[in-house]
């Protein structure tokens, strides 16, 4: 079984896991930009977390996708990276 079969056999199966499942492909490709562009210059979470002003384990928690935080949070880690945000359509979901 590939991971497209299991992955869809869970959410079949547990509507719960079904949810976490779509939130964390959702949030995937941004986590995974934010955290590629900490790491261009070699910054550490200590020094992303001293930028936004807060904790290291907060960023970490973000990064790994153990809490969501605050959309104003968020904004404020993506434009401490030079990062922005935008809203589309998502017509057709």
């Amino acid at each position: 079984m590939n991971w497209e079969e299991y992955k869809n056999k869970i959410k079949a199966e547990d509507p719960a896991a079904a949810r976490v499942i779509e939130d964390a492909e959702l949030c995937a490709p941004v986590l995974s930009a934010m955290i590629r562009k900490r790491e261009e210059p070699g910054m550490a979470r200590r020094g992303l977390a001293e930028r936004c002003g807060i904790s290291e384990s907060s960023v970490a928690r973000i990064e790994s996708f153990e809490t969501s935080s605050k959309i104003d949070t968020f904004l404020r880690i993506l434009w401490s990276l030079g990062l922005g945000l935008s809203v589309t359509s998502a017509a057709g979901r």
